[in-house]
């Protein structure tokens, strides 16, 4: 399993083959990186989500919400999400985003990652509603996690740290080859959050 170098802004891919993968660090200021963490903690409405397995209903080992343009409905694990309107804040950060990257967004999924307990596991963004080759767009606050890749086919693994202020791009075949993952670990982790833009077509 290969450890990427995240110390640096990626201007290579970071997938060998069948996808596209860049890692942006220090993406906005060190300063208002704190700050963001402290206003989403806050301000974003989080909900415990679950869902019904072999006959029990099961919390997800993490807290979700979910924004974006009205009538942006985004359905993923047997879930129906009826976005939020965006925040100012929300608008702000992805307007960032959009100006840099030269993408634009209209939904956002956000995790609140509480502890080393919580984690998400094995999927593809594969969803009808994120159209063909998706661009997925992950800004982290908080503790850093491991985010693992590993190829539908072949089983070939990456793993990257996603540090506090780091930006993820995922793009081109990336969700039809490759699933990711956010695993548990036994460290004692200070909380995370991240917003995963994206556009529901």
């Amino acid at each position: 399993m290969d450890i990427i170098n995240y110390n640096r802004n990626s201007t290579e891919n970071l997938l060998p083959f069948d996808g596209e993968v860049f890692l942006y660090e220090n993406f906005l200021t060190e300063n208002s990186a704190l700050e963001w963490y402290k206003v989403l903690e806050e301000k974003i409405v989080w909900k415990q989500e679950g869902m019904k397995m072999y006959g029990k209903f099961l919390d997800f080992p993490r807290l979700t919400a979910w924004y974006g343009d009205e009538g942006k409905v985004y359905k993923y694990s047997g879930l129906v999400n009826t976005p939020l309107p965006f925040t100012s804040e929300l608008i702000e950060i992805k307007e960032t985003i959009e100006k840099r990257m030269s993408v634009s967004f209209n939904a956002a999924l956000l995790n609140l990652y509480r502890d080393g307990k919580d984690s998400m596991g094995w999927h593809s963004d594969d969803e009808k509603e994120l159209g063909n080759n998706p661009v997925i767009a992950s800004l982290s606050f908080g503790a850093t996690r491991t985010f693992q890749l590993k190829h539908k086919i072949n089983k070939e693994k990456r793993t990257i740290l996603l540090i506090n202020n780091s930006l993820l791009m995922m793009r081109g075949t990336t969700q039809h080859f490759w699933r990711h993952q956010i695993p548990k670990t036994a460290q004692q982790l200070k909380p995370r959050i991240n917003i995963t833009f994206r556009k529901i077509i």
